[in-house]
């Protein structure tokens, strides 16, 4: 028997061997060649677009293409630009505050370098249409459209002490403003773990499975893929009894964030954050990974990288939790919530006549800590029994209001001394997009047994480019201590929005 020609590929200029024919392109990329600007937010769904890279100039996500596949082909990844391209979309993206955590950037630049190649003026709708591929929870679109209208005519990038300390104050973290970020170096733990990492995956019986490489460790764990279901989210709670002057039921909604749970952690050390560029709404500040790391390197004297697949992500994360009130125009009311651990303290920070019921439910994770919990949907059920948005008061002390229809959002902030314009602009635009995401679009089918059923990203409803209205953002002048603004910008759109869609009983809304 002949022995098989065994298959290459070329990469960025250079020829690897294919010594695995069974894995994906996305894998390959990331073991074999050290590429790190190619990311996994959601393999091998394929529905990201985190992983995006040109195959013979096309642009194509590299997770659920088989590295046999692409043998012979010619493969170009975010390094394979050249250094002026990448520059070039690194001062756009800067410019206007199209990159916040940057994970999902890469692969965006990689379709966009794909639609300039064409070599034909193209239109911003079709800009919009090809961001359909790809999911970006921190900006809100209209920041990323922006900068493709901004390339080749930008003047510098942003990398100042004040535009990474407004990043911060509105990320809740520590947080990095630069070309760097833009091009995806934000310091994620899949990216910065060690060579000789073992890989930690969850299994299908509650334990942890360990491999040599990422397709290794999976194949171990032995759990099948779910998909996103057909049954309807249906809001958990009933309503309080009364006479409300303006009610509202909610589901469990999922956080979103684009980079999964990882850390890694060497025998003996402190593990690495998975918050990286991004505190990924405060979902990932109760993450269990880190421990896990640390008692795993312990326990098999080598660095272990334990990393969460979308699915493991959306069982174990926390969610927003669900509510169910009615309020009257004099400020009293009643919030009926999933119990939660603080949620009682956030309502009553901006609503202290409107009396908490916490309800044990079967269900996913919550957590008080996500963005503007429990305080923002007492802002929004006061403001729909007044039938106005008025002006929100968040706790931090920043205000902002919001005017909404089909094809414009207006806001008006003010949080303190700016630092840097574009980033807070950034940060609010974001917030706007999550918010109407949140109220027309975004919620989690439970089953009976409080299982998690929309298991793809795409199945969380987050509202896509070419679907969100124009956002203008206006920042008012005050000298006072630079605060948080975009939380109370993402309770103003969303009350705002609730009241433009009819002040309907449940949402989303539609």
């Amino acid at each position: 028997m002949k022995d098989q020609k065994k298959l290459s590929i070329k990469v960025d200029g250079k020829v690897f061997a294919i010594n695995d024919e069974d894995i994906t392109l996305l894998d390959f990329l990331r073991s074999e060649t050290g590429i790190t600007s190619v990311k996994d937010g959601c393999s091998p769904q394929g529905q990201c677009g985190c992983c995006t890279v040109l195959v013979d100039g096309q642009a194509r996500v590299s997770c659920v293409t088989p590295v046999r596949r692409a043998a012979g082909r010619e493969i170009t990844t975010l390094q394979g630009l050249g250094d002026e391209i990448k520059n070039e979309w690194a001062e756009a993206f800067s410019q206007v505050g199209a990159s916040q955590c940057g994970f999902c950037t890469p692969g965006i630049i990689m379709r966009f370098a794909a639609l300039r190649e064409d070599g034909e003026e193209v239109e911003i709708e079709k800009v919009k249409r090809s961001l359909h591929a790809h999911l970006c929870r921190c900006t809100g679109w209209q920041t990323i459209v922006e900068a493709w209208e901004k390339v080749g005519k930008s003047e510098g990038i942003i990398e100042t002490k004040e535009a990474s300390m407004r990043a911060s104050i509105e990320g809740r973290s520590t947080q990095k403003i630069g070309s760097d970020i833009v091009l995806g170096k934000g310091g994620f733990s899949a990216d910065t773990a060690p060579a000789n990492c073992l890989i930690a995956v969850p299994d299908s019986s509650g334990g942890w499975s360990l491999g040599e490489n990422l397709t290794e460790a999976r194949n171990l764990a032995q759990k099948i893929q779910g998909r996103r279901t057909t049954a309807k989210a249906v809001p958990p709670i009933e309503l309080p009894p009364g006479d409300w002057d303006a009610v509202l039921k909610t589901n469990w909604v999922e956080p979103g964030y684009l980079e999964t749970d990882s850390a890694w952690c060497e025998p003996g050390r402190e593990p690495s954050t998975p918050l990286a560029n991004g505190g990924a709404f405060g979902s990932k500040l109760e993450s269990p990974v880190p421990e896990v790391a640390r008692s795993l390197a312990n326990k098999y004297k080598r660095p272990v990288l334990v990393i969460l697949s979308r699915e493991d992500s959306v069982r174990l994360g926390p969610k927003r939790p669900p509510i169910a009130g009615g309020v009257n125009k004099n400020g009293q009311g009643v919030i009926r919530v999933a119990r939660t651990p603080g949620i009682v303290e956030a309502i009553n920070s901006v609503a202290p006549e409107i009396e908490v019921e916490e309800i044990d439910l079967r269900g996913p994770a919550t957590s008080s800590k996500i963005r503007a919990a429990g305080w923002a949907e007492a802002q929004i059920l006061l403001c729909g029994a007044l039938g106005e948005v008025g002006t929100i008061i968040s706790p931090d002390g920043s205000s902002a209001s919001a005017e909404v229809d089909e094809r414009q959002i207006n806001i008006s902030v003010r949080c303190g001394q700016s630092l840097d314009e574009t980033v807070l602009r950034s940060y609010c635009i974001g917030a706007a997009h999550m918010a109407w995401s949140w109220v027309t679009s975004e919620s989690l089918a439970v089953d009976e047994n409080g299982e998690v059923q929309d298991l793809t990203i795409r199945s969380f409803g987050i509202v896509r480019a070419g679907e969100m209205p124009e956002v203008h953002v206006e920042i008012e002048p005050d000298k006072g201590k630079s605060v948080n603004g975009s939380d109370a910008v993402f309770a103003a759109v969303a009350a705002a929005t609730w009241i433009h869609k009819g002040t309907l009983p449940e949402w989303p809304t539609g």
